[in-house]
């Protein structure tokens, strides 16, 4: 097995100019009238807390290739419908509104940005209510298919690792490596209530576990794209392993199907 490239700085540095774009829903075209092939890519499904933008990330850059993380895009269009008074129940409307915002991700040094309409949404978008505005809005057939659209033409573009709820079974079914990372929910649980804790955003525990199975079973249970770990996934469970086994757990996988 080849040693995994460990390119931390230099993985977006050593992108070509023209790659080093701003990603959107308005202004993506493919290259010479077709979808570049993608050399590697990674997939990794996953529920709520489950950790996968963190560890999504590191892995990323030990591989020294892009992290996209999806469900930035559908925190940033949740977070618009609240912004614009919209009930995210009214499907016809969040749909509307999704057809015209311009939600952009941009890949810098430090990772991703999400933006809408110019602005970098990136630390607002983390919010209980923002989370659960999330999982409303991506329930919807259209606002799937415009975000999926947009988020395979990323991927086809250069190497890159791509977490969400779809991805290993809507996104990316040909993915290079795909991973489906879960945790008990009491420990998904435990660990967002000290990320809140954190962020001095005070909660009983009581109530985040509440609403986390309340998001697991929204996501688990709608009719568009549920949740659920793709037949070919592996499925890796960080109850009991630290961030760092996770992270190298999920690079032994890749590396076994990369030279599989």
């Amino acid at each position: 097995m080849e040693p995994i490239a460990e390119r931390e700085e230099e993985a977006y540095e050593n992108i070509e100019p023209e790659r080093r774009k701003v990603y959107n829903n308005k202004d993506i075209t493919q290259e010479n009238g077709r979808l570049l092939h993608m050399r590697l890519n990674v997939a990794i499904d996953g529920p709520v807390s489950a950790g996968k933008s963190s560890v999504s990330d590191a892995v990323a850059r030990r591989l020294g290739i892009l992290h996209l993380d999806t469900g930035a895009m559908y925190r940033a269009l949740g977070l618009a419908t609240l912004r614009a008074g919209i009930e995210p129940g009214d499907e016809a409307k969040v749909v509307d509104l999704c057809r015209k915002l311009k939600i952009t991700v941009r890949h810098e040094a430090d990772g991703q940005h999400t933006m809408v309409e110019g602005e970098d949404v990136t630390g607002m978008i983390r919010t209980p209510e923002v989370s659960m505005a999330a999982s409303t809005v991506s329930r919807y057939a259209e606002v799937r298919k415009e975000m999926v659209r947009i988020q395979q033409q990323l991927a086809a573009e250069t190497d890159m690792l791509v977490d969400g709820r779809d991805i290993c079974t809507t996104v990316l079914p040909n993915a290079t490596a795909k991973i489906f990372l879960t945790a008990a929910q009491e420990e998904r649980a435990r660990r967002r209530f000290l990320e809140m804790k954190e962020k001095g955003q005070e909660e009983p525990f009581e109530t985040v576990l509440e609403e986390l199975k309340k998001r697991d079973k929204q996501d688990m249970n709608r009719a568009v794209e549920p949740l659920r770990q793709a037949p070919d996934a592996e499925l890796v469970d960080s109850t009991n392993l630290t961030f760092e086994e996770t992270v190298e757990t999920i690079l032994r996988i890749v590396e076994a199907k990369r030279h599989g």
